[in-house]
């Protein structure tokens, strides 16, 4: 019999941020402090994304540099179907983007003593023609994250609201009502097991990717496709889902599943070699390890394949002690207490899902086809990635982006309100029993996508992942419409909508184009020459208000 539903705790907020890495906190910190504001994290704020991010802010700052040299390399590694005007809108925005980071005490690496942008030291990265990212050794994402951290704990008009999944959007068409507008969302509190209410006229998601979609990934847990899954069910367009980055670089070690060596590594001239020292790479590119990702990656799968062997080598010992200490400390002291010593040894890397290079179709300032949603980010798709994401691109875009919607939403009179919203109704749900289905479904989806939906795809393999996906989407919403939520449940819900996306996406480019490369059709093709973008039919109404 189900239990009396518990009394719901209901909020009301400005703009509810959904997410708490860098497009989030951002997004959060450039609001004025006249707005009210809640930032959700599944775990702590500390969690996410950008805390992994080795590499950088690419921004030409360089004398021999331009925005213009910027936005062709953005151009050339989206493979023909980057967006110019998105490419050089946010190129255009990158330092203006670093200096407001600066302004935050983030402490970017030097070359010598400077103030603003004066002397930053600038990596070259894989696709980049010059030197242009800034950073703070080979630990970015960390010393950005801790000083944004440390910034939105001290506002006042900030609420950090930890430890929280959203679940839906709460829309006017989920609702049953003819306009579909953003009113807030409901959010699953894993401390206290109940789904709140949070009411506000502007969401913005930054919830990241979904590389999590696959068995081998460099991503934290939480990438998870949330924010793609969700707006997906609210009515958003969705686009170029196909393309998924796969780091060519991540560390192949039994007690590390997720640790990459950043692309800078490879910048700094180290060489990708087979395991008797023999380098390969000019064999697929004259580039050489300077290549876009997704051509080092199908490199060394290739090789891995075709010598039947399990991972490559990524060798850096040529440039001596001195300079890894100096230029890669963190990478180093991890490698170092796994056993590895990347001064005297090779050390061994495979690819891994990295980058979730599609999303939700936004404009310039963030917008959704949502009025009231917006989505930044790894979340979104403004256009600027294409069939690929050049090194270093991501950070930056979560600046410019979530800077541009944080204009239109001051820019933007608030609606009227929406009124009682209905609470979340759990009176014909159970508590499960059954919490094998979540963690059983969770594998096999995983297992699936990686070896149907992986670097190397066919028509075959995909009509295989869309079987699979057809079916565990049907047991989980099953599952779903009966159970109480959880988190693992709400992530897996959310898995499978964003793995069948992908796979419908991936049916229909029928040529290889960056990071999607099939054997059936190995060859670009310029009637493909577009981005692949889907769009879903008018939401369904809410089932006793569960989104089933």
């Amino acid at each position: 019999m189900a239990q009396p539903r518990m009394p719901l705790e209901r909020m009301s907020y400005d703009v509810l941020v959904v997410g708490a890495g860098l497009a989030g906190l951002t997004a959060a910190l450039r609001l004025p402090a006249s707005y009210r504001v809640a930032v959700l994290a599944k775990g702590t704020a500390a969690d996410g994304a950008t805390p992994y991010a080795q590499g950088g802010v690419s921004v030409a700052l360089d004398a021999a540099d331009s925005v213009d040299a910027h936005v062709a390399d953005t151009l050339t590694a989206g493979a023909g179907i980057s967006d110019p005007a998105t490419a050089r809108f946010i190129a255009e925005g990158a330092r203006e983007a670093v200096e407001w980071l600066l302004d935050r005490g983030v402490p970017f690496s030097r070359t010598g003593p400077g103030n603003g942008t004066d002397n930053l030291h600038l990596h070259r990265e894989g696709g980049h023609s010059h030197r242009r990212v800034v950073h703070t050794d080979d630990a970015t994402g960390r010393a950005i994250a801790e000083r944004l951290h440390a910034a939105a704990r001290e506002s006042d008009y900030i609420d950090l609201l930890e430890h929280r999944y959203a679940v839906d959007l709460i829309t006017g068409a989920r609702l049953g009502q003819r306009v579909n507008r953003c009113y807030g969302a409901y959010v699953f509190n894993t401390r206290t097991g109940r789904v709140e209410l949070i009411q506000a006229p502007f969401v913005i998601l930054a919830s990241g990717g979904a590389s999590m979609v696959y068995l081998y990934s460099t991503s934290p847990y939480a990438a998870t496709g949330d924010g793609i899954a969700m707006a997906w069910r609210a009515g958003c367009r969705v686009a170029n889902l196909e393309f998924n980055q796969f780091h060519p670089t991540c560390l192949y070690h039994s007690r590390e599943r997720s640790f990459l060596i950043s692309e800078a590594v490879r910048g700094e001239g180290a060489h990708l070699v087979l395991p008797d020292g023999t380098r390969f790479m000019h064999e697929f590119d004259e580039r050489g390890e300077l290549a876009p990702r997704d051509i080092v990656a199908r490199a060394i799968d290739h090789e891995m394949k075709r010598h039947g062997i399990d991972c490559v080598y990524l060798d850096i010992r040529h440039k001596g002690e001195e300079f890894i200490r100096e230029h890669f400390p963190t990478i180093r002291g991890r490698c170092l207490e796994l056993g590895l010593d990347m001064t005297k040894e090779p050390l061994p890397v495979v690819p891994a899902a990295h980058y979730t290079c599609g999303g939700v179709v936004t404009d310039l300032m963030g917008r959704t086809d949502v009025p009231g949603l917006y989505a930044v980010g790894e979340t979104a798709y403004s256009g600027l990635h294409g069939a690929n994401r050049l090194a270093s691109n991501s950070l930056l875009e979560c600046l410019v982006l979530a800077a541009a919607a944080v204009r239109d939403i001051t820019a933007t009179p608030a609606p009227e309100p929406a009124g009682d919203l209905p609470p979340w109704d759990e009176s014909r749900v159970t508590d499960s029993d059954e919490q094998v289905m979540v963690s059983h479904n969770w594998s096999e989806l995983r297992r699936a996508m990686w070896n149907y939906v992986g670097i190397v795809r066919t028509d075959r393999r995909l009509e295989r992942a869309a079987r699979r996906t057809a079916l565990l989407a049907g047991e989980i919403r099953e599952y779903y419409s009966h159970f109480r939520v959880s988190g693992d449940l709400i992530e897996l819900r959310n898995l499978v909508e964003v793995a069948d996306l992908m796979v419908q996406c991936a049916l229909r480019r029928r040529e290889s184009r960056g990071l999607h490369y099939t054997l059936d059709f190995p060859e670009p093709d310029p009637a493909f020459a577009a981005p692949t973008v889907l769009v879903p039919t008018r939401p369904r109404p809410f089932s006793h208000l569960r989104g089933d």
